[in-house]
């Protein structure tokens, strides 16, 4: 209880009127599983050999001396970077790779349909148990499932193997992974069951009254039978608030279908400040017994798209302020445990984000999960290319010659199927308002050209011209119209939509027409006229900068609902050339730290009153506003520094050493900072923020001094089950007690016990640096380290030391509630 109490502390930012029982809710609930029904467990232990070996599949190789690793696993990243590889992915090892488990399968289960589900596997993945192939699939972001029910045994042990063959490593714009990088699970149901993701709902609100409408798919082994079906809603204080039971008939095909509806009153709705959510407990009955059962969260919830309004939520007109995310998390790559998701997505709502844009790729079902916990509107994206590749920069982004490997060679034969999965899988998640069919897939001469482009231009780098013998644009228009009946025949409540790089092009094929909403990647000058030569056209910024005027084109028109600013972390990959170690385009950093232009964005989209001091010496003859000024104090006696504020409030005045310095500023809507010019002296720096002449804010920026020591903090000291993860942040302190930035000392880590070390994360961009050892450089006085549980029960005892600093201990607890 005391490690639900410190959950609830840390969160108390956001938690508001029902949230504490809510959580608590969410604590304690049993939420069911992925794929929606039978029972469960994850498969977490494996054996792991890097490199192909004949025969691999077979069920008398012996692996006992392979490595021993824990799934979810990330090869790629355990590896250190090397020049020789594509800067696409980080200069990071692609290759081919072998896991095998043992899995003792209980004889409980004989009688039963047993399942494999792979919740995602980067990429070419193929699966077989005791030396039976089960099948390929080529996408390393789509979830699936194989029957294995003829190959069980039921005594002794059943050998699982995958072969993962990521030797085209440059296959991506940006790092992917390798490996089982997402939960693996040994399903058994009875011969009748929920269907995989079977199980489907929609919510609608009229006079106080919401209708939620249940779509429940079975499949059978058997070609006839009459079954029940029970649907009951639970609020977050567990009562019931509706129920309904439905006959159904399995048809010939062993399947079966029921229709439900439920009805609630004054039901509590879903929005991003209260992300109210009921419980949906589905029951399958056969001659009055329960025969399976599965739980869904249900966010009830209206969406509405007006090309002159914009987007309403619950009926209120409100603007996104969204993100594009990538799904690796630094030193971890695209292994990234829940706790971490979840630090992430509250770090993003504390800047004011309230949307996340899912780049470029179905991800993680743990982060809509938590994107529903904690209110956040998610547009879902299925791909980056279609049936031609895209450039792959190899010595740089947008540098030297690109390669063409990736996704586009299998588009043909699994692009249905992939859709198809992304979408069954999500539509339960209400955080989800819309779904994307590509990403710049119309990225001019990136393979598509168009006779337009031998006169108009976009606002990226492209390859200027039309080019006759590349893929004619009107293809565009006829793969859209194959894509988008796929995602209304499976959802038809929401919206389909893409990201247009050049829409420019696109405007001259029937490519826009085929979308419900339209997003445009920086091209915030056609939106006036966009919006007058297309009327009926739902417009938004699906891909933008940080600037203010990008952001002042979605804020100051009521048409423009929202936009998803590149980025809202730094992600490893699409490089630029050696040692660079990603893209750092971000609002907060690989280690989880808000970064200047972080908080640039908290003092446009957050309604908490905020000031943010940052500094930059001045140069002469220039008068650049930045909104990437770091917080820092140590400068040379005298020298000309310019001072920025970045904040919500109507002015701010500024003192050095407890005078007042320059005049009082007010917020300047045209730039969002406010600045002074002073000669820099050591001591103290202090803004104080006035809204209506009252005080709404207050910072302290300090000179800064050599560290004197560590310090440690902890996201939680208890850790709940195993391979649950605590994140601790360490810090370099001075004299004085602040932040050392200017640090760069190594910290050694050791740990003892029942946990084990996966990383230090320092949110350095030099990839020469080693990331897969015990020991790393402070950056900026900070670093964190990541420590995962081994047991279900135990202690982890964690040691961090730094030449001349003593040495600081951290005792871990590994305990459920």
């Amino acid at each position: 209880m005391r490690n639900l109490i410190n959950i609830i502390n840390q969160q108390q930012s956001f938690i508001k009127d029902y949230s504490i029982l809510l959580f608590l809710y969410l604590i304690f609930t049993n939420f069911g599983i992925s794929q929606g029904f039978g029972d469960s467990q994850n498969i977490d232990s494996w054996y792991f050999h890097y490199g192909d070996v004949r025969l691999g599949g077979r069920e008398t190789l012996d692996h006992s001396e392979w490595d021993k690793v824990t799934i979810p696993h990330d090869w790629s990243v355990t590896f250190p970077a090397s020049p020789d590889l594509a800067s696409a992915t980080g200069y990071l090892p692609g290759g081919i790779a072998w896991y095998r488990t043992d899995l003792e399968i209980p004889s409980t289960s004989k009688g039963k349909r047993v399942y494999l589900y792979f919740e995602g596997i980067y990429n070419n993945s193929e699966v077989f148990i005791n030396g039976k192939w089960l099948g390929i699939r080529p996408n390393g972001y789509v979830s699936f499932m194989y029957e294995i029910t003829p190959y069980v045994k039921h005594e002794g042990k059943n050998v699982i193997a995958v072969r993962v063959n990521h030797e085209e490593d440059a296959d991506s714009r940006w790092y992917t992974g390798s490996g089982i990088y997402r939960d693996v699970k040994l399903v058994t149901a009875e011969q009748t069951h929920f269907d995989l993701w079977g199980i489907h709902y929609t919510t609608s609100i009229k006079n106080d009254i919401a209708k939620v409408e249940i779509s429940s798919q079975l499949t059978s082994t058997l070609n006839s039978g009459n079954f029940q079906v029970k649907h009951t809603l639970i609020d977050a204080s567990q009562e019931q608030v509706a129920s309904s039971t439905h006959k159904v008939n399995i048809n010939e095909n062993g399947k079966g279908l029921s229709k439900q509806t439920l009805e609630i009153k004054n039901p509590n709705l879903w929005d991003v400040d209260k992300p109210y959510l009921y419980q949906l407990k589905s029951e399958l009955y056969d001659k009055g017994q329960k025969i399976d059962s599965s739980t869904t969260s249900v966010g009830i919830r209206s969406i509405h798209f007006d090309a002159d309004k914009g987007f309403a939520l619950n009926n209120k007109w409100m603007k996104i302020k969204g993100v594009c995310l990538h799904h690796d998390a630094g030193v971890l790559g695209s292994a990234v445990p829940k706790s971490v998701w979840r630090e992430r997505i509250l770090k993003l709502k504390e800047i004011g984000v309230n949307g996340i844009r899912m780049s470029h790729n179905p991800q993680a079902t743990d982060v809509y999960d938590l994107c529903d916990e904690l209110g956040m509107l998610v547009m879902d994206e299925a791909f980056d290319e279609w049936e031609y590749p895209k450039k792959k920069w190899i010595t740089g982004w947008n540098h030297g010659t690109p390669g063409f490997q990736g996704y586009a060679k299998y588009f043909r034969e699994w692009s249905k199927l992939d859709l198809s999965s992304m979408v069954k899988r999500d539509r339960n998640h209400p955080s989800i308002i819309m779904w994307s069919i590509g990403n710049e897939v119309d990225y001019p001469n990136d393979p598509y050209s168009h006779p337009i482009l031998s006169d108009a231009s976009i606002s990226q780098k492209f390859v200027k011209g039309y080019l006759k013998d590349q893929p004619h644009a009107d293809r565009l228009g006829d793969i859209a119209k194959e894509l988008v009946p796929i995602v209304k025949a499976l959802d038809s409540s929401r919206p389909v939509t893409a990201a247009l790089a050049g829409a420019i092009m696109s405007n001259e094929t029937d490519y826009p027409g085929a979308l419900d909403i339209v997003g445009y990647n920086y091209t915030e000058y056609k939106y006036d006229e966009d919006h007058k030569t297309y009327p009926s056209r739902v417009l938004y910024g699906s891909e933008t900068r940080h600037d203010m005027k990008a952001w002042k084109a979605v804020r100051d028109k009521d048409f423009i609902f929202g936009q998803f600013i590149w980025t809202g972390f730094d992600y490893l990959g699409e490089a630029h050339p050696w040692p660079s170690r990603g893209f750092t385009s971000g609002m907060i950093d690989l280690a989880n730290h808000i970064k200047p232009r972080g908080y640039f964005r908290q003092s446009l989209w957050s309604d908490e009153p905020m000031v943010y001091l940052g500094t930059y010496p001045k140069e002469a003859n220039e008068d650049k506003l930045s909104i990437d000024a770091p917080s820092i104090w140590n400068y040379k006696k005298g020298e000309s520094i310019r001072v920025v504020a970045y904040t919500n409030t109507d002015k701010v005045e500024l003192f050095l050493n407890g005078k007042k310095v320059g005049k009082t500023q007010t917020y300047n809507d045209e730039t969002g900072i406010m600045h002074w010019d002073i000669a820099y002296e050591p001591g103290a720096l202090k803004a104080v923020a006035y809204q209506e002449n009252e005080v709404k804010a207050t910072t302290i920026l300090e000179t800064s001094y050599e560290p004197q020591s560590l310090q440690l903090s902890v996201n939680q000291s208890n850790l709940n089950f195993k391979n649950d993860v605590a994140i601790i942040e360490v810090k370099a302190v001075d004299k004085n007690g602040n932040l050392a930035n200017l640090a760069s000392n190594e910290i050694v880590c050791s740990i003892s016990g029942d946990g084990e070390l996966l990383g230090i994360e320092n949110a350095s961009n030099n990839v020469a640096e080693n990331y897969t050892d015990h020991k790393h450089r402070l950056l900026n006085g900070k670093a964190v380290i990541y420590v995962r549980a081994t047991e279900d029960e135990g202690n982890i005892e964690l040691s961090v030391a730094s030449p001349y600093l003593s040495t600081k201990n951290l005792n871990l607890v590994i305990s459920s509630i």
